[in-house]
């Protein structure tokens, strides 16, 4: 062999091994973690649901758990994981409603909760996307939902951001006028084809560091106010799901 090739194929090698441990250390700078975040009515829009839910990171992927109730009944509810850089990381507050209607739309709680990072989908496509999927996310039969998802592949950003405390779970959907339907002359200002009460965020948590010990059901084990809103909810899909394989089985089947 040449000293050519010789030195080509070295240097060849040592930008693999450049390029791998580049991305090694990129891997490296996301931590996996638990994380739960519990649900509670957005301020002005008068709902009175409340729910838990838990994410858990392994690396670019996520594993979700959520369960509500006091959501209106047999009426799709669009949920999604929000973040932004620019953002406050936290639920809107009444002071974000700048129009002064006394209610708050989706665009109103943007400053606070950031963008669609992670559309909380029961099947198919997740990104930001499908946040108005309406026919893929959960109706919350009886106003409960109860769901559970492995697998969603995010961006590094978006992963370091549910470990770091600063993504959002919003659950949207509300009945201003109690009717027991979406309707209204205002239109969404997502979707002018929808009424607001279609896309109005209606509870909302901000993720952070789960308790150590995850989520107890069984007698004798820990128990957090999360946990007993969970069980209260019969919210059996926040046990502790997360590190014990619960997503196992589906993961086949979720993989996008």
């Amino acid at each position: 062999m040449s000293i050519t090739t010789k030195l080509g194929t070295a240097t060849l090698g040592s930008a693999l091994l450049l390029t791998l441990g580049a991305g090694m250390a990129q891997a490296a700078t996301v931590a996996d973690g638990n994380t739960m975040a519990t649900l509670r009515p957005v301020a002005l829009n008068g709902v009175k649901a409340s729910g838990t839910a838990m994410v858990t990171v392994n690396g670019n992927r996520i594993d979700v758990t959520m369960a509500a109730s006091g959501l209106l009944p047999d009426s799709p509810h669009a949920a999604h994981i929000h973040f932004g850089a620019d953002a406050r990381n936290e639920c809107p507050q009444a002071s974000d409603d700048k129009d002064g209607s006394g209610t708050l739309n989706t665009t109103e709680g943007g400053p606070a909760y950031g963008p669609i990072v992670v559309s909380l989908t029961k099947t198919g496509d997740t990104s930001p996307k499908s946040g108005l999927a309406v026919d893929r996310f959960d109706t919350a039969p009886g106003g409960k939902i109860s769901y559970e998802r492995g697998s969603i592949t995010v961006s590094p950003d978006v992963a370091q951001a549910i470990t770091d405390g600063k993504s959002v779970v919003v659950v949207h959907g509300v009945d201003h006028n109690n009717d027991g339907k979406y309707d209204g002359d205002t239109k969404s200002d997502l979707d002018p084809s929808l009424p607001t009460e279609a896309t109005d965020p209606a509870i909302c948590g901000v993720l952070a560091a789960a308790p150590a010990g995850g989520v107890q059901t069984g007698g004798g084990g820990t128990s957090t106010p999360d946990n007993t809103l969970a069980l209260a909810l019969g919210g059996g899909l926040i046990l502790a799901a997360v590190g014990t394989g619960a997503f196992a089985a589906r993961k086949a089947t979720n993989r996008l």
